[in-house]
C-alpha cells in the first residue's frame, strides 16, 4: 500500500530523513535505508538542506526508490526556476518519485558556496500551483504536456515562534491546503505540552498532519538548539538529563522514542530526523516501539 493511500485511509505512518552525500559514495545511504526497509513508509529526501551542496534530491530519491522504499523530496524555489521546477518534476515522476513536499529553501548565509546566487522564482504557493497545473497536463506557459504526471504533494510549517506566529503559520498552512497540499508536516519541538497546542491547531485544517521528531546527539547540541532557536521549546531539564546520564549518547535516542511514543497518538505521521547518525534510527524505532 502506497503512502498515500495509507494517509487516505488514517493509518499512521512513519517516515525517516536521510540527506544526499556531499560527493558520489552512496554506500551510507544505501545501508542505512536496507536497515530500514520494513519498518517505514517513506525516505524524505532534502534538497541542499540548509544551503549545504550535496547530491540532488531527485537522485537520492531514485536510489530509495532501486531499494525498494517510497521516496518523499523537497521542492522548492531557492535553487532554480520555473522552467527547471517543472522539468525535475518530470523526471521526477518518470523515475518514480510520486511524494513532493513543498518547503521553503533556507536562506545560504551559513552555507559553503557563499557566492551562490539565490532564484526564488516561485514561492511556496506558486510551487502547489505549478504541481497542480503539471497535474492538469499542462505546464505554467499554458502548453499541454505529454503524458500527465502523478504527485502526491504536502507543506511544510515554518518554526513556531510564539503565539502570533503560529496564527500566522495556520493562515499560510490553510492556503496551500486550499492550493493542493494533500497534508502538512510540522517542524520539530521539545516541549511536548506546547507541540500539542501546535498540533492541534494545524489538525483543524483537515488534512494529515506528520510530526518531526528530531534526535539531538549531545549537551552541545542540546544547548546550542535551546539558546538560538527559540521555536524549539528545547527545556533545561532535557539538558539535564542528557548531562547526568552514564551514557548520553543512549539517552538521545531514549529521549527520541519517548517523544514519538507520545505524539503517535496525536498525529497521522512522524517523521525522524537524526541529522547525520541516521545508523540510530533503527534504535529510535525500537524505544518508541515502531
Amino acid at each position: 500500500m502506497t503512502l498515500q493511500n495509507k494517509l487516505s485511509k488514517g493509518d499512521f505512518v512513519v517516515l525517516a530523513e536521510m540527506n544526499t552525500p556531499k560527493g558520489v559514495d552512496i554506500s551510507d545511504l544505501v545501508t542505512n535505508v536496507r536497515h530500514l526497509k520494513s519498518r517505514i513508509d517513506a525516505v524524505v529526501i532534502p534538497d541542499m538542506d540548509n544551503g549545504v551542496m550535496h547530491m540532488s534530491a531527485l537522485a537520492g530519491g531514485a536510489i530509495i526508490r532501486q531499494q525498494g522504499l517510497e521516496p518523499m523530496i523537497h521542492v522548492y524555489g531557492r535553487d532554480r526556476n520555473r522552467m527547471a521546477l517543472q522539468g525535475d518534476m518530470l523526471a521526477a515522476h518518470v523515475l518514480g518519485i510520486n511524494n513532493l513536499v513543498v518547503v521553503q529553501g533556507e536562506a545560504m548565509t551559513h552555507g559553503d558556496h557563499q557566492n551562490a546566487k539565490p532564484v526564488d522564482d516561485l514561492n511556496e504557493l506558486d510551487l502547489l500551483v505549478m504541481v497542480h497545473s503539471l497535474l492538469k497536463g499542462r505546464d505554467l506557459a499554458g502548453f499541454e504536456l505529454s503524458g500527465k504526471p502523478e504527485f502526491f504533494t504536502g507543506c511544510q510549517v515554518q518554526p513556531i515562534q510564539d503565539d502570533d506566529h503560529l496564527e500566522q503559520e495556520v493562515k499560510a498552512a490553510k492556503a496551500k491546503v486550499a492550493a493542493g497540499a494533500q497534508y502538512i508536516m510540522v517542524p520539530p519541538a521539545f516541549d511536548l505540552d506546547y507541540y500539542t497546542q501546535v498540533l492541534t491547531r494545524f489538525k483543524s485544517l483537515n488534512v494529515p498532519v506528520i510530526a518531526t521528531v528530531f534526535m539531538l546527539k549531545n549537551v552541545g547540541m542540546a544547548r546550542y538548539i535551546s539558546i538560538n532557536d527559540p521555536s524549539s521549546k528545547l527545556p533545561e531539564s532535557l539538558i539535564t538529563r542528557i548531562r547526568k546520564s552514564k551514557d548520553r549518547e543512549m539517552e538521545c535516542v531514549t529521549i527520541a522514542g519517548e517523544m514519538i511514543k507520545e505524539l503517535k497518538t496525536q498525529v497521522q505521521g512522524i517523521k525522524i530526523s537524526a541529522s547525520g547518525w541516521e545508523d540510530r534510527l533503527p534504535a529510535i524505532m525500537d524505544c518508541a516501539g515502531l
